[in-house]
C-alpha cells in the first residue's frame, strides 16, 4: 500500500515543485501582450512617455547590440524612463529602491513570435526593499506603468 501512495504522490511532487519555481521565477514581472512589432511598440512607448512629461533617458537594442559581435538574439529593446514627481516620493520611503530606477521596460518577441511589454511589478520592488507606509506611492507607480503599457500594447 505504502509504494502505491508514494507512486502516486511522487509526481505530485515534482509537479508541484515546478510550478511553484516557475511562478516565483515571474512574479516579479509583469508582462501585457503587444498587438503591434517589438520596433513599432518601442516607438509608441517612446512616443507616450513624451506626451505623458516622462524623460526617455535609454533605448537599447540588444538584438542590434548581438549582431555587432556576430551573435544572434530575437528583437529585444529596453527602454529606461523616468520622472522625478513619480520617482523621489518612492526613493523618499526608501531610498535604496533607487537601484531600481529608472524604471524600465523590456519589449521582446518570444520564441513564438508574440511581442511583450514586461517591467518590475511596483509590489515586487516594494517586498525587495522592504518598503513600509509608502502604499499609495507605490499604487501611483503601479498605475503609471499599467496605463503606459497598455496605451503602447493596444
Amino acid at each position: 500500500m505504502r509504494e502505491i501512495i508514494m507512486k502516486k504522490l511522487l509526481p505530485l511532487l515534482f509537479l508541484s515543485f515546478f510550478i511553484t519555481s516557475y511562478s516565483h521565477a515571474s512574479e516579479g514581472l509583469v508582462s501585457v501582450e503587444s498587438h503591434h512589432s517589438v520596433k513599432e511598440t518601442a516607438d509608441r512607448f517612446a512616443k507616450i512617455l513624451g506626451e505623458k512629461g516622462l524623460t526617455l533617458f535609454a533605448r537599447i537594442d540588444h538584438q542590434k547590440n548581438a549582431k555587432s559581435v556576430d551573435l544572434e538574439l530575437r528583437e529585444t529593446e529596453v527602454l529606461i524612463f523616468g520622472n522625478p514627481k513619480v520617482g523621489t516620493p518612492l526613493m523618499q520611503c526608501e531610498q535604496q529602491v533607487a537601484i531600481d530606477l529608472p524604471q524600465k521596460v523590456l519589449i521582446s518577441k518570444d520564441a513564438d513570435n508574440t511581442v511583450w511589454i514586461s517591467y518590475n511589478n511596483p509590489e515586487y520592488i516594494k517586498q525587495r526593499h522592504n518598503i513600509q507606509g509608502c502604499d499609495k506611492v507605490v499604487k501611483k507607480v503601479a498605475n503609471v506603468l499599467k496605463v503606459l503599457t497598455n496605451l503602447a500594447a493596444k
